[in-house]
């Protein structure tokens, strides 16, 4: 091999090193430029005022559990002898049997 085939093979060589070299470059940057993108973001979250974000959502509470029958049957008739006291009208005598029975 002659000092021709010398430098050719030094050219590709280095031509090889140089693109390997480039593309590692750009895929570095790319994971920094991400987590740059990434901090950026994450910091606008924690210091952004709270008016832009919609208040929590608010559940209703689940249903009360049925109650047993002979608690039931209780609570009816002592709004029965309110009723017949004259402590509750008849409205709110309704009311609240409608309110127990569900």
């Amino acid at each position: 091999m002659g000092l021709i085939g010398g430098m050719a093979r030094t050219a590709v060589v280095a031509g090889t090193a140089t693109a390997v070299s480039n593309r590692v470059s750009r895929r570095q940057a790319g994971r920094w430029a991400a987590q740059d993108a990434y901090a950026a973001q994450q910091q606008q979250a924690y210091s952004a005022p709270q008016e832009q974000y919609a208040p929590p959502q608010q559940y209703s509470p689940p249903p009360a559990s049925a109650p047993d029958t002979d608690d039931l049957i209780a609570q009816l008739e002592k709004l029965g002898r309110l009723r017949d006291s004259g402590v509750l009208s008849d409205e709110e005598f309704a009311a609240q049997k409608a309110r127990l029975l569900g």
